[in-house]
């Protein structure tokens, strides 16, 4: 053995599986570690200067010769840059900040430098340096940063910092208003609430990643097998992965029980296919007689350094959403005003005295104008949108993992979706095969399978009228004149060609109860038909053999240098395998040579798309007819043909095969071209149809979302053609739509080409490849998603996850949408993360996806209802109750500036103490906070009509125009309350608190009535409780009130006449507004 053996590593795949009894796949990992940023796949080409002046819109014949035109042409639009002082006011300060603390963090935490590493198989000990943990940790803080990293993540806001300062003020006495409690209680309330749902979803995560981590595995030791968590594996361990079982870190392929060496894995968590890979293992590990001489050969793992050839990440995401934001900015104006009041106040005084201290009192006594009540209100209320969510039974199963961003769901532009496992089962069915003159469908494969009966058996009969000791015949090609074959002859000649020309494996399953090492696995194997599966590298291959076997011709064994076929009459067929080409993305085709033991014919087999084998097939006025009527159907379609050759034309070939594959210049070349020369006039055999099948209910969801305003874009790992046929199969392309599909480029002047080409056209949707997508990206990135945004629908395929998370972040910095990705992969991970609502659907990709995302849902389906119902039910409450909330504190502040008016511009407080305190709790919290339930449409009408998700989208149920009009409600009913009081009281001033104040909570409950458009029992009963603790509270409050007083009714009426006049235009607006101008759901509703 040497010393130094060279093991390829297997990136962490997504599952294992194994042909024999228990499959089980040694590995070695590799170790975890950061990624290396990988160069850009095309350099920087050697192109003339005039490539940067030229216009999108050159012909080719310019851009072949007319160098001078190109600067007479328009340039491509620039975005103007801000400069100076402008550039600084308008954000440019953040990105100083940012810039400062990047740098900062930069010189505290330098990345250690990534370098190749040995790795001794077993001992970890022996490891030069250290490695991170194998475990997964979504948890955004430790027990230290708990409470410093909740704090900071609420004082970012402006709305909390403000009142932390308002609040510690108070700690000064010569600014002192009212009681410590007064401003304490409500922020302590605030963050109680707050520090509490964090540490819920905390604890959430932590239990996710405690599950996740807590998987078992047996690792191999010189004393045998023992168990260990998944967060206990280290670098160099030897672990047994066990079929069906998921592989829990990078690895290296050593043995399986497999006496071949061979293992077929998934790669569903890394490129999203579900589709088996064959690999086989290391031949000198595989070469020994058992496992525990793995620990006698000294072996080590030579290991490059970390590459970013796949996608990974670390740590998590806070996430806010855009609804936060714009309430931020509507509380800095909110602030503005604040101070402009203030110094208006001051300015009416006169500055007399100490001005700069009335300045601050005035700043404090208004401070109500910035309600704290409005995060605690918000953050509630997105809980409640999250139970809701979670509770409804139309759509089971679905978990808020982020409960910050409901609202999000409810003003998307931009749906990205993974194909394999989202939209698709990916499963496929085979369902059509036509043969020129005759289809077959689904419910005609009975005649199919009488066909292949009548054929196998007059076969049989003719073998068995042959002498026991003849030699078996061979038949040379014929130069007689064509003569038609019959319908059985073809069929049969189809069905074979099916059942050999692929990479299938039949695999058994073990008896029950038998465990053994490699050399007692065949033995223990069960070969019945019911104990059979099939095992390839694509599920077309599958749903190709396994259609086989439903009409008779089955594949019953297979290994590297034959095949095995049981036909409709039981008997054995034998085919030597003498040459297998691969499909390549390249090809398009794979093939086969193989020669029938029993007739030593010797025959070549060929399946592949049909632009590939159109020139290959002999001449036919049907192929590209039923291919184009396959594709409308939503079928994945192979042409099937085959070539029968002499022993001489083989053992030319196999000379000629041999020679090319031992050149040193140019190898795949000429192996390519000694290939082709066998494929020239092959007999058409058949056209094949399998259906990718679909999530239930995909179509009408795609429907709906687009009648919705919402515009999707698939992004897939698979080849082209497969996603143009799921694009049209699902109507993610209506059938009236053209498809452009982007050329492969690889230079800026073929992609300057081809963006011309798209641009010339109108209403189609858009094919493009991740090589070319990159190529684009890299010299015209505006352009290409300018053009990519305006068409109607966009696939782009053979993406890696980091171009998907890459095409996300250019969305989002284009268009300045909203945008939501959706996978089930965790290839789909990244894509989740870039984008401003994740979700993930939990299925046969594991859980990766769910668990990363926002929101995890079960099928696809259930994406339709959680946006057109719930997302829009929350942005338009979230909307509603922030408005509101705002409303309440600007109408005690008008109040306020009122009554300081009048009273000399004097900065004492109206009221005080437990008032102040009851206002934003008990008397109006129930009622306010009720809001959360109100809808303006039933979830069926909205389902029905998802038109009404436009409207969400160009954000008018919460702008500064409705602020605006809130704003002016509020200066007006507080003015009113206010002068009211004032012009009715007689004697006491109490009598004004009295008045004003009930005046007011019953304004607040009225207005609360008044938003209302569709009530529920919980409304009434919040109404009622809160005007209920008031009445009651009023006993108790001699402090602020004249018992004697509000007992009368002088006082009742009073108060009736100040409410009535506060409250009563506003009705009467509302009334003529739904009868001159009703809004687009009010129709539904009548």
């Amino acid at each position: 053995m040497a010393d130094q053996i060279p093991l390829y590593p297997v990136r962490n795949a997504a599952g294992a599986a194994a042909p024999n009894r228990k499959r089980a796949a040694y590995y070695s990992a590799a170790g975890p570690g950061p990624g290396a940023d990988r160069r850009g796949r095309y350099q920087l080409e050697d192109e003339s200067a005039h490539l940067d002046e030229m216009p999108l819109m050159m012909s080719e014949e310019g851009f072949e010769n007319e160098e001078g035109d190109y600067h007479t042409l328009p340039r491509a639009r620039l975005t103007r840059r801000r400069g100076g002082l402008e550039w600084f006011v308008c954000g440019g300060w953040k990105f100083l900040c940012s810039s400062c603390c990047d740098w900062l963090i930069n010189i505290c935490q330098r990345k250690k430098e990534l370098k190749a590493r040995t790795v001794w198989l077993g001992c970890p000990e022996k490891c030069e340096e250290k490695h991170p943990r194998n475990s997964i940790k979504n948890q955004k803080y430790n027990v230290f940063t708990f409470i410093p990293g909740v704090l900071y993540e609420q004082f970012k806001f402006f709305l909390n910092l403000y009142f932390l300062v308002v609040s510690c003020s108070q700690f000064v006495p010569a600014l002192k208003i009212g009681y410590l409690y007064t401003y304490w209680a409500p922020l302590g309330f605030v963050l109680a609430v707050t520090v509490v749902r964090e540490a819920i979803d905390e604890f959430r995560r932590f239990q996710r990643d405690k599950d996740v981590n807590s998987q078992l595995y047996s690792k191999l030791t010189v004393r045998g097998k023992v168990q260990v968590k998944s967060s206990d594996i280290q670098v160099g361990d030897l672990i047994i992965v066990e079929k069906n079982q998921r592989i829990p870190s990078d690895m290296v392929f050593l043995r399986t029980s497999e006496k071949a060496g061979s293992c077929f894995i998934r790669t569903d968590q890394l490129d999203g296919e579900t589709d088996w890979k064959l690999k086989v293992a290391v031949s000198c590990t595989q070469r020994l007689p058992a496992l525990g001489d793995l620990f006698s050969i000294s072996a080590y793992v030579y290991a490059q350094k970390p590459q970013l050839d796949i996608h990974s990440f670390e740590g998590t995401f806070t996430r806010v959403g855009l609804l936060d934001l714009e309430l931020n900015q509507l509380t800095k104006a909110l602030f503005l005003a604040l101070v402009a009041l203030s110094v208006v106040m001051v300015t009416l005084q006169g500055f007399v005295g100490p001005w700069y201290r009335n300045l601050f009192r005035f700043l404090l006594l208004f401070s109500y104008i910035i309600p704290i009540s409005l995060r605690v209100n918000l953050d509630m209320g997105k809980a409640a949108y999250g139970w809701m969510m979670m509770k409804d039974e139309n759509i089971p199963g679905t978990v808020v993992r982020t409960s910050t961003i409901p609202e999000e769901l409810g003003r998307l532009v931009y749906l990205l979706t993974d194909k394999t496992g989202t939209l698709t089962q990916n499963e496929m069915v085979f369902k059509r095969l036509h043969l020129g003159t005759v289809s077959y469908g689904t419910d005609t494969m009975d005649e199919i399978q009488s066909h292949l009966m009548n054929s196998y058996s007059q076969v049989h009969s003719q073998a068995a009228g042959n002498t026991p000791g003849s030699a078996p015949l061979r038949r040379a090609p014929s130069s007689a004149p064509k003569i038609r074959k019959s319908v059985s002859s073809r069929i049969h000649e189809a069905v074979k060609a099916l059942a050999l020309c692929h990479n299938v494996t039949p695999v058994y399953e073990s008896r029950a109860g038998v465990t053994g090492e490699t050399e007692f696995a065949e033995a223990d194997q069960d070969f019945s038909d019911e104990n059979r599966t099939y095992q390839a590298s694509s599920p077309d291959e599958v749903a190709l053999v396994q259609w086989t076997e439903s009409v008779g011709l089955t594949l019953v064994s297979r290994d590297l240098t034959s095949m095995q076929l049981r036909t409709p009459g039981g008997q054995i067929l034998t085919f030597c395998v003498l040459q297998m080409f691969p499909f390549t993305s390249e090809s398009k085709r794979m093939g086969v040579i193989v020669r029938d033991e029993s007739t030593a014919e010797i025959t070549f087999y060929m399946k592949g798309a049909d632009t590939a084998m159109a020139a290959i097939v002999q001449y036919n006025d049907w192929l590209e007819e039923e291919c184009g009527n396959m594709a409308r159907e939503g079928l994945r379609t192979l042409v099937v043909a085959r070539r029968a050759l002499t022993e001489e034309q083989y053992q030319d070939f196999e000379s000629r095969y041999s020679q090319a594959k031992l050149s040193v210049h140019d190898r795949m070349l000429k192996v390519a071209a000694v290939v082709e020369s066998l494929e020239r006039e092959m007999e058409l055999l058949c056209l094949t149809g399998v259906e990718d099948q679909l999530q239930a209910d995909v179509r009408p969801t795609l429907e709906m979302l687009r009648n919705a305003g919402i515009k999707i874009w698939m992004l897939t790992g698979d080849k082209l053609e497969t996603a143009t046929c799921i694009a049209k199969s699902s109507h993610l392309v209506s059938r009236t739509q053209d498809i452009h599909v982007f050329r492969p480029v690889a230079s800026r002047g073929e992609a300057h080409l081809e963006l011309n080409a798209l641009r010339r056209k109108h209403d189609c949707a858009l094919v493009i490849s991740g090589d070319s997508l990159e190529v684009c990206l890299k010299y015209y990135q505006h352009e290409l998603v300018e053009l990519a945004c305006q068409c109607p629908a966009v696939v782009c395929c053979r993406c890696s996850p980091t171009q998907k998370a890459h095409v996300v972040k250019l969305l989002q910095q284009h268009t300045g949408r909203r945008t939501c990705a959706v996978g089930d992969g965790g290839n789909d991970v990244s894509m989740i993360q870039a984008a401003d609502c994740g979700i993930g659907i939990e299925g046969k990709e594991g859980r990766q996806a769910s668990l990363a995302a926002d929101f995890s849902i079960t099928q696809f389906r259930h994406i339709g209802r959680l946006l057109v119902v719930h997302g829009r039910n929350s942005y338009k409450r979230s909307a509603a109750l922030g408005q509101f909330v705002m409303h309440r504190g600007l109408i005690i502040s008008t109040m306020q500036a009122v009554f300081s008016s009048v009273f000399y511009f004097a900065s004492v407080p109206l009221y005080q103490g437990f008032l102040m305190v009851g206002y934003a709790t008990v008397y109006t919290m129930f009622p306010v906070f009720s809001l959360v339930l109100d809808q303006d449409v039933k979830p069926e009408m909205a389902m029905l009509y998802p038109e009404l998700y436009k409207d969400l989208t160009k954000g008018r149920a919460l702008s500064f125009k409705t602020f605006l009009i809130w704003v002016l409600i509020s200066i007006y009913q507080g003015a009113i309350l206010m002068y009211g009081a004032l012009v009715l009281f007689e004697s006491e001033f109490v009598h004004v608190v009295a008045i004003s104040f009930t005046a007011l909570i019953l304004t607040e409950l009225l207005m609360v009535a008044l938003t209302v458009r569709t009530w529920h029992w919980l409304m009434v009963v919040a109404e009622l409780l809160s005007l209920g603790c008031y009445v009651a509270s009023l006993a108790f409050l001699n402090e602020y009130f004249d018992v004697a007083f509000i007992t009368s009714a002088t006082f009742l009426w009073k108060v009736s006449a100040v409410t009535v006049v506060s409250c009563l235009p506003l009705y009467v607006l509302k009334y003529l507004r739904r009868k001159l101008s009703p809004p687009r759901y009010s129709k539904l509703t009548s």
